[in-house]
């Protein structure tokens, strides 16, 4: 979506402009604000399905905290160098755990550091890819979901596991 052009302007603006030329019967509502809590409850309780591309663990944490109060479906996407992260949560369903549950604390940022570790484009095409696809799985009620699980992709060495996970006692989702 992005190019040299787009330097020093707003991501969000040029996506809504890039995304309204290939098709504009498509509704685009935008947000230019911080992800501060009482901003998102807002914008969270709007919708039912929550996808995070967000480049830091405090938002990451954020957006889970709040999809776990309003029982929302969220798809959670992490990248660095040549790695994906891709969780599925359904915090509609009590079996369902949450970030928290696999990170158990909030990692620090040096873990999720795209200043300094970089980032490729073809692990955020590869995972924004595979969550746009959840999406639509979520959307249409097809084939088998990630809920509960981390799509974890190697993509140096062309290597993708899935790995289930499970609530874990006293976590933050543990009244769900």
């Amino acid at each position: 979506l992005f190019s040299a052009q787009d330097v020093g302007k707003f991501k969000i603006k040029i996506a809504k402009k890039k995304l309204n030329l290939t098709n504009k019967e498509v509704k685009i509502k935008t947000y230019n604000q911080k992800a501060e809590e009482n901003i998102l409850k807002k914008i969270i309780n709007e919708y039912e399905i929550i996808v995070d591309g967000s480049d830091n663990f405090k938002t990451k944490f954020l957006l889970n905290k709040i999809s776990i109060k309003y029982k929302k479906k969220l798809i959670v996407g992490a990248i660095s160098k040549f790695d994906g992260h891709i969780f599925v949560f359904d915090f509609s369903e009590k079996k369902s755990p949450c970030l928290k549950c696999f990170y158990q604390s909030e990692p620090s940022e040096d873990v999720l550091d795209c200043e300094t570790d970089g980032i490729l484009g073809s692990t955020a095409v590869t995972t924004g890819s595979l969550q746009a696809n959840e999406v639509i799985k979520v959307i249409l009620n097809l084939g088998k979901s990630l809920n509960s699980n981390i799509m974890i992709i190697d993509l140096l060495n062309l290597k993708f596991r899935k790995v289930l996970f499970k609530k874990r006692k006293g976590c933050i989702c543990k009244n769900i």
